[in-house]
């Protein structure tokens, strides 16, 4: 058996994240994959080396890759290209706004000459509006989009620990492009994608969002506790240490104050008998757990929680994930040696798929010219 998408040809004019988690996943799926790089190779090669030499981004968002070193502003490399893009299946490209279109590289007049190509054009903001020139970056995006306000502690807003925007927009545009390659088997026409870093974290700020147009609640920080569900966060135990715990119905409330608090009549008290009744109370149904979880031995409390069927968590840092026993991993090779990472989250089938190595700056060019000239 293959893999779904084999056969496909994806060419990616892009650098950082967002663009290289779209066609690493679509890599992944087992369509071919030309990067196109500076001579100095994607930036992202230079964020960091702790992976025996190389950038963690780089590694995890380009397995499965041929790089293949262009100068676009160069005529030959620049027939090259699109020499490629009139056999391409897609086209992804993440470049500074307005870039790509003067380098003649924009989708309408691509598409015009192959009517089947898909394009995929990722910006910061959009591609219109008082925005549309502005450089984005993942930080930037979560201060603008209200991320940050809602992440954090009360004392003051928070970066989200990874690049949520990115790799938000990364996957919008990866499932757009599976889309479209559907829509292309029925109607034979390739289409024009645009995704925004903006626009992919303000999908996900739908439930602030709404709660501010439609209750006038701005959600407050509340640290590792959810700000519109309650018991949802994390309450210290008996040694001194923390566990989350999360509660998402009624029917689980009533377990978690008979089984878990020994208070069977919390459920009946006005003040706790709904989630908004909590969530207006929560200084007093925190201490009700607070007293409850510090009065018992954590194992004892651990045992109450899996007995009643309480979802709880430890809060792991990532030492804690790296030893994790649900945590799959799997080995991709690099120019400097094997890396083991995280898995792709799904498995079909049961099974895994093989990744592809991360190529080095150029190791395709010739190769490539070969081809295509």
């Amino acid at each position: 058996m293959g893999n779904p998408l084999d056969g496909v040809l994806v060419v990616s004019l892009e650098q950082a994240v967002a663009a290289p988690y779209c066609s690493s996943r679509l890599a992944d799926a087992g369509a071919r994959v030309i990067k196109i790089e500076r001579p100095e190779g994607d930036f992202a090669r230079g964020y960091d080396s702790v992976v025996h030499g190389e950038s963690a981004y780089f590694v995890w968002l380009n397995r499965g890759k041929e790089s293949l070193v262009l100068n676009i502003k160069d005529e030959e490399d620049a027939a090259l290209l699109r020499n490629i893009l009139g056999k391409a299946d897609v086209f992804i490209q993440n470049l500074a706004p307005g870039a790509a279109a003067r380098a003649g590289l924009g989708s309408d007049d691509l598409r015009a000459k192959n009517p089947r190509l898909i394009t995929v054009d990722i910006s910061g903001y959009g591609e219109e509006g008082p925005y549309a020139d502005m450089k984005a970056y993942d930080l930037l995006v979560q201060a603008e989009t209200g991320l940050s306000s809602v992440t954090g502690r009360p004392e003051g807003p928070g970066r989200v620990g990874v690049s949520a925007c990115d790799i938000s927009c990364g996957m919008y545009s990866y499932m757009a492009v599976l889309e479209a390659l559907i829509e292309r088997d029925q109607t034979g026409e390739g289409s024009a994608i645009r995704t925004s870093l903006f626009q992919g974290m303000a999908d996900w700020m739908n439930v602030p969002l709404l709660t501010y147009d439609y209750a006038e609640k701005i959600p407050q920080r509340v640290g590792l506790n959810h700000p519109s569900i309650a018991p949802y966060g994390a309450y210290p135990t008996q040694d001194g240490g923390e566990i989350l715990i999360s509660i998402q119905n009624e029917r689980e409330f009533v377990r978690l104050a008979g089984e878990v608090l020994q208070r069977p009549d919390m459920p009946e008290d006005e003040k706790f008998c709904s989630n908004e009744a909590r969530c207006a109370n929560r200084p007093a149904l925190d201490d009700i757990i607070i007293g409850a979880f510090t009065s018992v031995a954590r194992s004892e409390l651990t045992k109450r929680l899996r007995d009643a069927q309480i979802a709880f968590g430890e809060i792991n840092d990532v030492a804690g994930l790296s030893a994790h026993p649900a945590l799959r991993r799997v080995q991709v090779d690099s120019p400097t040696g094997p890396v083991a990472m995280a898995a792709p989250p799904a498995t079909v089938n049961g099974k895994a798929r093989d990744l592809g190595p991360v190529p080095g700056i150029g190791d395709h060019t010739d190769q490539i010219r070969k081809e295509f000239s």
